[in-house]
């Protein structure tokens, strides 16, 4: 078992898009199962790799807190191809610790992943799983739980958010 550091906000990893996995190699697999024992050890029910400052397209879920009958499970170069409803939960991220907020996303959403063992796969997600694919994903991209949250919001979390950044920022 291998836990690896979870960057902050502030760190400039977690603002920059990820890059496509090209192949699945040993590496990957082990990285896959170091951040399933990361996000694991603190308690997530997803990670992304930006947030262990690694810039490649992957991030794992922890199934088994949503169906005791599944696993964690990863998903390489995931992408959603459509989405319908919306609904609003409260939301928090590793990276941005004791900060939790609602935030309005789609409810069903149909996606495409790789799995480990190079399977391209297909399905439709809702509730809580879809819920954490699309705030991993947004992760790959670049974006935060908070940047999808309104100015009221933002206004009250502002001291908190500044407190972190100051404590992680790289100079």
């Amino acid at each position: 078992m291998a836990v690896l550091p979870i960057v902050k906000l502030g760190h400039p990893a977690l603002r920059k898009r990820a890059e496509a996995i090209r192949q699945i190699t040993p590496e990957l697999k082990q990285l896959v199962a170091n951040m399933i024992d990361t996000m694991r050890v603190n308690e997530g029910i997803g990670l992304a790799a930006n947030q262990v400052n690694v810039l490649q397209r992957v991030f794992v879920i922890d199934l088994s807190l949503v169906d005791e009958n599944q696993d964690a499970r990863a998903y390489i170069n995931p992408r959603i191809l459509s989405r319908e409803g919306r609904e609003v939960m409260e939301e928090g991220c590793l990276s941005i610790p004791e900060v939790r907020a609602d935030v309005e996303r789609a409810a069903t959403i149909r996606v495409e992943y790789q799995t480990l063992d190079g399977k391209t796969v297909q399905e439709t997600l809702e509730g809580l799983v879809a819920r954490v694919f699309q705030h991993e994903l947004d992760h790959l991209n670049g974006v935060l739980f908070i940047d999808h949250i309104t100015p009221i919001q933002r206004k009250l979390i502002e001291p908190q958010l500044n407190k972190i950044r100051e404590a992680n920022s790289i100079l």
